[in-house]
Order: structure tokens, then sequence, then C-alpha cells
């Protein structure tokens, strides 16, 4: 079984975070469980719907170094991971490190800075690490890269390639509140908790703790065929030109461990697999021309993967 003491401390993180994030259980649910699985987070949505409170109420929730970058059509990728600068006095080359150096990375609105700056991330967010002059420099542990984006039909952005969109765990999107939740929002403005106000519910070292305990869940090969039943039938479908890769296979069941774990289980069950296959799997796919209208890919390919799920037998 895991080690489940660490359980009530994930639900406290949860609670922390939702007296800011107000009306939106689910997707602060989603965050801290792709906290947990050791991955990284796409927030997309219209602008004003709380994607960057989410993101920095995420990291001030539990004990952590946290770093914001505001990504702009003129930064440098060199203002990400940093730069080696001569020094005099010593007539060496020093490393002054980035904002990349932190447990979590805040890139607020990814997609309206150039290809060249995104990729910058790209070693950071699979490895671990950054490499400058030939040197490797290790990220701090944990490592969790937070980026909101607006929709690519918007002014002045640029689409995330593939490869860097594979790299995160989870999309998920906000949507607005509901009524009486954005009631609340307008009463509570000016006196409800901020995102820097926040007292840490865990420690870096018991989200490492957690993190460790997520790996050791159980997942029967029953389900693990359930997984890959999923993700050949993505990579058959007439309607998708790209399917979900060996990547999305293993984001799939990791989110899934993470997901048994938030829930008290030493076990995965098919519902885990279900729950989290549309935030992990539909931003891997590629909609076919044919099908897909350019302002609506991401609808689309989560109706996609929808159906194949609906047509997918589920183990028993």
């Amino acid at each position: 079984m895991v080690e489940s003491e660490l359980n009530p401390k994930v639900r406290r993180l949860v609670q922390t975070i939702e007296t800011v994030v107000r009306g939106k259980p689910d997707t602060v649910k989603l965050a801290v469980i792709c906290l947990l699985a050791e991955g990284h987070l796409l927030i997309e949505d219209v602008p004003g719907v709380g994607k960057t409170t989410l993101a920095h109420s995420l990291a001030r929730a539990f004990d952590c170094s946290f770093r914001r970058i505001q990504f702009t059509s003129d930064l440098l990728p060199s203002d990400i991971i940093g730069i080696s600068l001569f020094r005099q006095d010593t007539q060496v080359f020093e490393f002054r490190r980035g904002p990349v150096f932190a447990n979590v990375v805040l890139a607020d609105e990814i997609n309206r800075t150039t290809p060249k700056t995104q990729s910058a991330l790209l070693e950071a967010m699979s490895e671990g690490r950054v490499s400058v002059d030939n040197q490797t420099h290790p990220l701090p542990r944990p490592f969790m890269v937070v980026a909101t984006q607006n929709p690519i039909e918007h002014h002045g952005t640029y689409p995330l390639p593939e490869s860097q969109l594979d790299r995160f765990l989870m999309r998920i999107r906000m949507g607005y509140p509901l009524a009486d939740a954005e009631r609340e929002i307008l009463r509570r403005h000016d006196h409800g908790a901020r995102p820097d106000q926040l007292v840490p519910a865990m420690s870096t070292d018991e989200v490492l703790e957690a993190q460790s305990a997520v790996t050791r869940v159980r997942v029967e090969e029953s389900l693990l065929d359930y997984i890959l039943a999923i993700v050949e039938a993505s990579r058959r479908s007439e309607f998708l030109l790209v399917g979900a890769s060996p990547r999305g296979a293993l984001a799939l069941r990791r989110a899934a461990q993470a997901l048994a774990y938030y829930e008290g289980r030493g076990y995965c069950i098919p519902d885990d697999v279900k729950h989290l296959a549309l935030p992990v799997l539909a931003h891997r796919v590629i909609v076919s021309a044919k099908y897909s209208s350019p302002h609506k890919r991401g609808e689309e390919a989560e109706k996609i993967v929808e159906d194949i799920l609906e047509n997918t037998e589920v183990p028993l």
C-alpha cells in the first residue's frame, strides 16, 4: 500500500488553493494531481478567468521557490535560462542563473513569445536541467512549469510546437465560473485571500515524498492494456493525423497513479484513466485538416478523444 499519511496534507494543499481560486474544484484538483505526478501544466483559456491566479496559488500553497516569467515577443532564451558573464577580477566566465532555476516556474502567456524562446524551456521540462556553454546545470527538485496561454486565434500569439506541447503532462481550461461562484468573487474581491498571502500547506520535502509514493501505486496489467488500447485507437483514428505518442501513454499511466494516490488508494482503477485521458492526451494529438477548423482544433481533439474512450472496452 501507498504511504497515506501525506494524503491529509495533500487535501489541505487543495483547500489552501481554493481559498483563492473559487468555484473551480475540479480544475484545482487536476493542478495538484499534475504536481504529484511530477508533470508540467498548461492552462489555456481567454484572458481574465484566473489562469495566472491558479498558477500563482499552486506555487504558494507549498513551501518552495517561485519565479514568474512574463513572456513577450522580445523575450530572449537567455532571459529564461541565464547567461555566462566574464568577470574581470577572476578572469573567468561566471554563470548567472535565470528565473528557470526555481521549484515552480510560472510561464505566463507562453504563446506570446517566439518559438525560439519557447524552446528554451524544452530541455528544462524534459530533463530537469539546462545546458549553457557546454556545461550542464541541474534544476532544483521538485521542478514544475505552470504555463498559461491564450487561445491561438488571439492577436499576437505563436502556437506552441508539438514537441513542446508533448512535454506538458496536462492541458486544462479554467472556463467561466458558475453564477454563485462569480457572485462570491465579486463580494470578496477587496477582502479575499491573495496568492502571496497563502500559508504553505506542505513542505518541499513532503511534496518529494508524495511524488515518490505516487510511483509505487500499483497498476494492473489489465489497466496497462486499457491505456495501450486508448493510445492505439488514437493512432488508428481516421480523424487524427497524429495519435498519442509513447510519452503520452506513460503520462496517462503516471497521472492515473497520482489520482489514485490523491484518493488514498494504493492501486489504480479504470476510472482513474478515464477521468484523466482528456487533459493528458487531447493536446498531444493532431486533428486531420479535413476534419478540423483552425480555431477549434483543441475542442475537436477533445471530442475525438472522448469518442475513443466511449468505444474502448473498459477492463472489469
